[in-house]
């Protein structure tokens, strides 16, 4: 199975192609740009690209994986909504994962974090790659003071706030969400009947309509 991964959770836009014929995810392509005002703009050219590095054409795609968040409103809709028509153009399989999944790249206990913004910071825990609390949005701080002893801390929100996490901070860890392990978070779905898509803004966007009077 031939399988399109895309996130656009945080500054970077990411895509990957994947073959996932053996069951394991073999990478065939990946390809991110770091930008925040203009993942619109990327994400097509980029999935363009990266088929092309593979000689593919959109129709060869089987299924498609897209990081749902949490991230900001504007930048999350672009992947999300451009995963879905892409989907229904080709009338393939389009499966949502948490994005933070693809931050966690090895065993232990991991808080995987991107930046918020407000001073405040998306965040879930792991377990020897698993979730087991989160996504949710919270100030830096009170993450920091849920740490136990051992847990790492990792993404572009950690190296934001490593005053406040300390040692916890792996600079080691990945900075942004990886479609590749989006991916790989997907494999026990793909096959399978995909449900909507839902975005994980954890808050609402900050520009609101007004109430009438």
């Amino acid at each position: 199975m031939l399988v399109l991964g895309i996130d656009t959770s945080t500054p970077a836009t990411g895509v990957a192609v994947a073959d996932v014929r053996s069951g394991v995810p073999e990478e065939l392509a990946a390809l991110e740009v770091v930008d925040p005002r203009h993942s619109a703009e990327v994400l097509a050219p980029l999935i363009t690209r990266a088929l092309a590095e593979c000689g593919l054409a959109p129709r060869d795609l089987e299924a498609i994986v897209a990081g749902v968040g949490p991230g900001p409103y504007t930048s999350l809709r672009v992947g999300i909504v451009t995963a879905a028509a892409l989907g229904d153009a080709l009338g393939i399989p389009v499966y949502g994962v948490c994005s933070l999944d693809g931050l966690v790249d090895a065993a232990g206990r991991v808080i995987a974090v991107t930046d918020a913004r407000r001073r405040e910071v998306y965040w879930a825990r792991y377990d020897n790659r698993v979730r087991i609390e989160g996504p949710d949005v919270s100030a830096a701080h009170l993450v920091a003071d849920s740490l136990a002893p051992g847990e790492r801390v990792i993404g572009a929100g950690g190296e934001l706030y490593a005053a406040v996490f300390g040692a916890a901070y792996d600079p080691e860890g990945r900075r942004y969400p990886d479609p590749m392990a989006l991916i790989q978070q997907a494999v026990p779905q793909l096959g399978t009947p995909a449900t909507p898509l839902i975005p994980l803004y954890q808050r609402r966007p900050d520009a609101t309509p007004r109430t009438a009077a």
